[in-house]
């Protein structure tokens, strides 16, 4: 993933600002399980990511003019890896999503998501050498607890007998394409983020729509509640996130922003609880151990952060 300025000593007033920021992304994230869920009721997934990336193209890219004046030649000229982050992490995460939605709750699908910081330390620590201290291996081995007494609904020894579900399944392929955008990130050029990302969609609605025109083409919102949906889904979670999170790193540290991430669980299963959906107490003291694990995994880096 591309690699925002870093500014030295950011005043606290930039840091508590920066704070709000990653809060605000992590809100919206989560927003986009709790409106995907009903968004893919009326709309297939591989139309839901096409419509979300065509609508939020040019806000992101008139973003990036005006914040960062990108020069697009040098972008354009990395194309080869910003198709491929696309691939793994505008295409394939949000398929995996969507799809996995289908078939499971927002709160359920969000609590393995939770796993997924875990994941990219062991991930950063085979593929790019990161060193990985036995408190990581620690934290790591506990969020991965979690999310099996999640997937066994308190149960884990009952997944020998029943195995995944097909949501849950699919939101460990949506973990696996993230960890796969984060990790091939760090090892890509130096790029303004908001116009990498703006490349990234455009990249990824190029290649959904010739697959969406050949089956018919994109299933449109057939009601005013999908179309908010669908708005909700292109600006909130599509753009606004996307900002915050960029200007956030220019002030936090990526180890201590990554840990926010764990932020989009607890704002899920709060909305949950509000909405008055279906919940069980498995998912949240599975959903506790997974947040307990990745922060004990990411402590190094909280306290390097500090």
């Amino acid at each position: 993933m591309p690699h925002p300025a870093e500014t030295a000593r950011p005043s606290r007033r930039a840091v508590w600002t920066a704070v709000a920021a990653l809060v605000g992304a992590t809100l919206f994230w989560a927003g986009n399980y709790l409106v995907g869920q009903r968004a893919v009721e009326t709309i297939d997934p591989v139309s839901l990511t096409l419509l979300r990336w065509a609508l939020a193209l040019v806000p992101l890219a008139v973003a990036a003019q005006l914040l960062e004046r990108p020069d697009w030649r040098a972008v354009a000229r990395a194309w080869p890896w910003l198709l491929a982050l696309s691939a793994f992490g505008i295409l394939g995460y949000n398929l995996f999503l969507y799809g996995a939605l289908e078939y499971t709750d927002a709160f359920s699908a969000s609590l393995v998501n939770a796993f997924n910081p875990a994941l990219i330390t062991l991930a950063a620590a085979v593929f790019l050498r990161e060193r990985l201290t036995a408190l990581s291996v620690g934290g790591v081995v506990v969020a991965l607890a979690g999310v099996l007494v999640v997937l066994g609904d308190g149960d884990p020894a009952a997944l020998l007998e029943g195995g995944f579900g097909t949501g849950e399944l699919l939101m460990v392929g949506a973990i696996a394409a993230w960890t796969a955008y984060t990790v091939a990130g760090r090892r890509g050029p130096r790029l303004p983020p908001v116009a990498a990302t703006a490349a990234q969609a455009g990249a990824a609605v190029a290649v959904l729509a010739p697959v969406s025109l050949a089956s018919g083409g994109p299933a449109l919102p057939g009601s005013g509640a999908a179309l908010g949906s669908l708005l909700f889904i292109a600006v909130f979670p599509s753009v606004l996130s996307y900002l915050l999170w960029n200007h956030a790193l220019t002030a936090v540290p990526p180890g201590r922003a990554g840990v926010f991430l764990n932020l989009i669980t607890v704002f899920t299963a709060v909305f949950t609880i509000l909405a008055g959906q279906p919940w069980t107490w498995a998912q949240v003291a599975g959903g506790a151990i997974v947040v307990g694990g990745v922060v004990l995994a990411n402590a190094g880096a909280l306290r390097r952060g500090r």
